[in-house]
């Protein structure tokens, strides 16, 4: 049997309409015999590379290809210019049972495009009418890369169709290229004037396209399967095959593929529902079932019905099937040498400053500078250094690419952006001498061959953290810089996992919205795949579990959708950078909002592609410190420069006795509560330990049990041991554990003999299981011929293996403690214009409102929101100018539901002398008004909240024509507002209306209201809890901030979750056998009481491991309407869950490549919404810890 190819598939990368991944697809076309497959998705070639790497694998040769929305080709000389949208056609393409599908979850915008048929213009059915809620009614075709141009012409293709307003349209104008085959298939406008019996108005409609593509035109020849005379039935496939014959139009038989196997037709339903936003409707259509990717046979079998219902005889079927190969065939993009795949594009050298001179020649006198700017220049070790670095980075090509980011840096401080380097970068001294990398390698002992060497040939990693509130700033400096034609962001795709699975799924069985939402919200952030496993095994879902059968095939389909891409978004930091041949080598189409150009390809595809890909990661912290250093200047007129030692001193006391207090939250990578755990334990005093904490607050080190032995040697509780002598320079900075990468690396040279280069590379092999046999033989020949005794060689191995590969690189350890440490010294010295900066920017994994009761602990005022007094952004104020006391101003941004117009006019209008004045000048909007009166921002206007709730309600009135002033509301010129005699708000309503519009207990914490409950209870307060002996049972309570489930050395799921009692933090600690009883109520709950056990592992270390929780609220409802008695009787009483205590799934385990356990629902984001009953952003949910 003759294979066949497809010519026309699609994969999920067609959002919203391909049911298959890539590599799906082409495992199974090698597995059904075709040598050849063609990937066409809608309005984008965003899978080409990972379909190419999956072709490869598979063995099957890849063609390229896109199926585009057009408008046709301009009309030629005779052509008639009717359309092809054939009456009643703009809302049935061929099997789909609505429609052909939009480019993407939108669909078109407006009417039909491209005009219609006589009398058919203006009559789009809406969905009051019965239609869709988006337009797909644009005729489509199908385009084949033959060649480099060919690809280069299906970028530019892509490009041209995303210009236009709306959902992807190619303009007649673009409608041509060289190097492309042309399909017209029953979704083309020649297609839909056959559906609609219009032959005449087919050959009308095919000139132009003939005029335009010659003989690479194909007519696509479609059978599903359907009756009648529509898109893929027998008799349109057998009409197109005539026309093809009758106007001399060479013809293909493609499947139009949608998804790998049969019987996922109801996949495809329900993401044409999603698409269009309808629920499925069997009387308007359903997918055919026969979209598949069938195998030869079957599609030979299918080009005999269609020649036999044209009456042309098995004769045209053999040549339908050969034209259809010879097309195939013809389609000769190779992925390496047409795509780029392998190779590396940098932008042009005059534009990074090298003009007349090479790269390599402009980058040495670069660093020559840069030795003399930092005062190296007379260090011999400098300049050995600096020239081994410079002959890699030359034998390697890369002198460019190092000017090229140092270009951006530049321009980036030039713009008084807070800039640096981040990972591997860092250990790089050209870097360092550039201004790249803040940290002097050398002086800290980075390795640049963990970052770059002859034996890894690949372009390095040079991230840069940027201000997050400025890094728009830094993409419009690099586009104008280089210019559109070399830049553009990096896509990043939006797949489905399990809530949005079950959103779209349940739309599309028409389930109730509530019902839909319940399910979504109760499930974690699992991939959809494991929804059903998920039911089986996490306590959480036990109520959902219960009832999952009344859902029929939601769960089926749900787990089909899994991983599909369902949106595509810009990446938040990636950028490329290119010479001029960018448009040519990816598609770029515009984002929303800023309309950024962007690539379609994803970051790792771009890389694959040959792609300069910059990293510019916007750092929340880099901006928060950038607002208190602000802040200072502009309240103090003092000026701090955190870069400079002169003035942020390396070993400051006071900031490290506040590290060591571990009242760390707000300080970068050190807040979250394994890491204020840490530092307690291990109680950093130098910058180096706050590297070495950093990087043993990894999986590595835990999974090592590195973290023990390290802090008994640090404390001099246990000596240093070292596995040999001859690593005790390696080791000794760490106590003999190994800690970082560059010492694996170090061990690996000291006892093998080998280059630096290779131990890295044999490093990197460590992560292979594979690898790791052939290693340990090569480790112990290499370490006995250098003389080292077995037992030495069984112990070093035993390290090396255990830690090698998981490991923490030093360089990124190293550029993350320089913010770790300035965010600290500002929290220390300037704790007002700190929390100002955290309030504005919110970097850490906490909410607000724990950032502001912290505040409060470290005796910062807290000032509230006033619209004479607030800005935008959070302020500092003196308070007692005697003191020296700075209070925090709270910020009208905080305000809910304030646009950023209206709190710059606000502000701009300061001050007010009334309400009036305030009414007329700020121009609120009345629900923004009546927020700000709730929350006493208006307060300074005279009489209560309730009177001015009225007052506003009047003014408002009024403003809309109604009447007039009346006696009691302020003139103009008035300061005061006159008292209406409403009672005012009590402390309670309060308290509410700044949660509701605040998200923040801002005049004192929430938790005072329930201190004399918690009194009678015997609650321990968190400030009591540190003198509580280690093991004492205790009743704890307060407002959940955090909850996490990381992965933790044990391969159990511990949810781990921090409470706020107004007098300090206590971290819980929820293990497995507690997770029946108690994670439902710890997912789904915000007011917590906890009974558990004190865990003291230091003198400022300290949890409690909790085995049983109560949901706060419902026992302060039981103890108003019972008493004490009721709620004593409700603590009594056996929880729910199995007798064992254990959950279903507690002994799974997932096994790492490196031998690592890990709980596979370990590392999720946890259940619940994260706001039950309660304003949003009140806590922290995630799946490890936010560093």
């Amino acid at each position: 049997m003759p294979g066949f190819t497809h010519l026309h598939t699609v994969s999920g990368f067609s959002l919203r309409y391909g049911a298959s991944h890539p590599e799906r697809l082409a495992a199974r076309a090698a597995e059904r015999g075709m040598g050849a497959l063609a990937l066409t998705d809608r309005d984008t070639v965003a899978g080409a590379v990972r379909f190419a790497a999956a072709c490869a694998k598979e063995g099957v040769r890849p063609v390229f290809g896109v199926d585009l929305a057009t408008a046709g080709p301009a009309p030629g000389p005779g052509t008639g210019a009717g359309s092809g949208t054939a009456p009643g056609s703009g809302g049935h393409g061929h099997g789909s049972g609505g429609g052909p599908g939009g480019g993407g979850p939108g669909g078109h915008g407006g009417g039909p495009r491209d005009g219609g048929l006589p009398g058919t213009a203006g009559r789009r059915r809406t969905p009051v009418r019965g239609g869709a809620f988006v337009d797909e009614s644009a005729p489509r075709a199908v385009y084949l890369a033959r060649s480099r141009q060919g690809w280069a012409t299906l970028c530019r293709l892509i490009t041209a169709a995303h210009t236009a307003e709306g959902s992807p349209l190619l303009p007649r104008a673009e409608n041509h290229g060289d190097g492309v085959t042309v399909l017209l298939g029953p979704d083309s406008d020649v297609g839909r004037a056959l559906a609609a019996g219009r032959p005449d108005h087919a050959v009308r409609l095919l000139a132009p396209w003939r005029d335009a593509h010659g003989d690479a035109l194909r007519l696509e020849v479609v059978h599903h399967g359907r009756t009648g005379t529509g898109p893929g039935s027998l008799r349109h496939a057998a009409r197109t095959l005539g026309l093809a014959a009758e106007q001399g139009v060479r013809a293909v038989l493609t499947n139009a593929v949608r998804y790998a196997d049969p019987g996922q037709g109801p996949v495809a339903d329900v993401l044409d529902a999603a698409r269009r936003l309808v629920p499925i409707d069997p009387r308007k259509g359903l997918d055919s079932g026969e979209r598949w990717l069938k195998d030869p046979a079957a599609m030979a079998a299918t080009a005999e019905r269609v020649a036999e219902a044209a009456g042309l005889g098995r004769d045209t079927a053999r040549r339908l099937l050969a034209m259809t190969e010879e097309t195939a065939a013809a389609c000769l993009v190779d992925p390496e040498g047409d795509l780029g795949i392998g190779s590396v594009h940098f932008p042009e050298a005059h534009l990074v400053g090298a003009g007349r001179r090479t790269a390599e020649r402009v980058l040495r006198s670069r660093c020559a500078a840069g030795m003399v700017l930092r005062g190296h220049d007379r260090e011999r070790a400098y300049w050995n250094r600096l020239e081994d670095e410079l002959r890699t980075i030359e034998r390697l090509g890369f002198a460019s690419y190092f000017l090229t980011v140092a270009r951006v840096v530049d321009d980036t401080r030039e713009m008084g952006i807070r800039v640096a380097a981040r990972g591997s970068g860092a250990g790089s001294l050209v870097n360092h001498l550039l201004g790249i990398a803040h940290a002097d390698p050398v002086e800290q002992g980075l390795l640049m061959e963990r970052f770059l060497s002859v034996r890894r040939p690949v372009l390095p990693d040079i991230d840069i953290d940027v201000e997050s509130a400025r890094r728009l700033e830094v993409y419009r400096a690099i586009l104008d810089r280089f210019g559109p034609e070399r830049v553009a962001a990096v896509a990043m795709p939006e797949t489905y996992r399990v809530r949005h699975a079950v959103r779209d799924v349940g739309a599309a069985l028409s389930m109730d919205p509530a019902e839909i939402d319940r399910i979504a919200k109760a499930f974690p952030h699992v991939r959809a795949r494991d929804a059903r496993a998920a039911l089986d095994e996490l306590p959480e879902l036990r109520e959902l579990a219960g009832r999952r059968d009344r859902y029929g095939r939601l769960w089926e389909l749900v787990e089909a959708l899994d991983a599909l891409p369902r949106g595509v978004a810009m990446h938040p930091c990636g950028v490329l950078l290119s010479d001029s041949s960018l448009l040519s080598r990816t598609p770029v189409v515009p984002t929303s909002g800023e309309s950024f150009p962007m690539s379609q390809f994803d970051k790792d595809d771009v890389e694959e592609l040959g792609l300069l890909k910059l990293d510019v990661l916007g750092v929340r912290m880099q901006s928060a410190m950038a607002h208190a250093v602000a802040e200072i200047e502009r309240a103090t007129g003092e000026v701090v420069d955190i870069d400079d030692p002169e003035q942020v001193r390396p070993g400051d006391p006071a900031t490290y006795r506040m590290i060591k207090s571990a009242e760390t939250l707000g300080c970068f990578q050190i807040e979250s509560p394994g890491q204020r755990d840490l530092v307690g334990r291990l109680q950093p005093s130098t910058f180096h330990d706050l590297v070495v904490d950093i990087s043993l607050f990894r999986p590595g080190p835990v999974a090592a049990d590195m973290v023990r032995p390290f802090i008994e040697a640090r404390h001099g509780r246990a000596p240093a041991r070292y596995p040999h002598p001859d690593l005790e320079d390696a080791l000794k900075e760490t106590y003999g554990v190994v800690v970082f990468h560059e010492q694996i690396i170090k061990i690996l040279h000291i006892m093998t003999g080998c280059g630096m280069e290779e131990a890295d590379a044999v490093r990197r092999g460590l992560s292979d299981p594979e690898s790791q046999g052939r290693i340990k033989v090569w480790f112990a020949r290499h370490a006995k011929a250098k003389g080292y005794a077995d037992d030495v060689v069984a112990r070093t191995w035993e390290i090396v293996e255990a830690f090698g590969s998981y490991g923490f690189c030093k360089a990124h350890a190293v550029a993350f403690a320089v913010p770790t440490y300035q965010s600290a010294w500002l929290k220390a010295h300037h704790p007002a214009a700190f929390y100002a900066g955290l309030l504005t920017h919110d970097p850490g994994m906490y909410p607000k409102r724990l950032l502001l009761a912290d505040a409060r602990r470290r005796g910062v005022p807290v000032l509230p929101v006033d619209v004479n007094r607030s800005a935008a952004a959070h302020t500092i104020e003196l308070v007692s100018g005697s003191l020296g006391k700075w209070g925090l101003r709270l910020a009208l941004s905080d305000v809910h539901g304030m646009s950023e117009a209206e709190a710059a006019r606000i502000e701009a209008g300061r001050p007010y002398a009334s309400l009036l004045d305030f009414w007329e000048r700020a121009r609120p909007s009345r629900p923004v008004a009546e927020r700000l009166a709730q929350v006493g921002a208006l307060d300074a206007f005279g009489g209560n909240r309730r009177d001015l709730l009225l007052h506003l309600s009047e003014l408002h009135r009024l403003q809309r024509g109604s009447g007039s002033y009346g006696d009691q509301l302020p003139l103009a010129g008035g300061r005061k507002s006159a008292p209406v005699g409403l009672p005012d708000l009590d402390d309670a309503e309060r308290l509410s209306a700044e949660l509701g519009v605040l998200s923040m207990d801002a005049s004192r914490n929430l938790m005072t209201d329930h201190h004399a409950f918690l009194a009678e209870l015997g609650v321990v307060s968190a400030q009591r809890l540190r003198a509580v002996p280690n093991g004492r049972t205790v009743l704890v309570a307060g407002s959940k901030v955090a909850t996490q489930t990381p992965p933790i050395r044990s391969g159990r799921r511990v949810i781990f979750t921090t409470l706020d009692d107004g007098t300090g933090l206590v971290d819980l600690a929820f293990f497995d056998d507690s997770h029946e009883r108690c994670a439902h109520t710890v997912f789904h709950s915000w007011l917590l009481l906890v009974r558990g056990v004190v865990q003291r592992r230091g003198p400022r270390s300290f949890s409690v491991v909790a085995s049983a929780a109560w949901n706060l609220a419902e026992l302060v409802e039981l103890r108003r309407e019972g008493g004490l008695e009721a709620v004593a009787a409700r603590l009594a009483e056996p929880a729910p869950g199995s007798p064992s205590g254990s959950s279903p799934g507690s002994d799974r385990r997932i096994t790492m490549p490196t031998g690592y356990q890990m709980n596979p629902w370990a590392d999720l984001r946890p259940a619940g919404d994260g706001a039950a009953k309660v304003p949003k952003k009140l806590w922290h949910q995630s799946q490890g810890s936010a560093g």
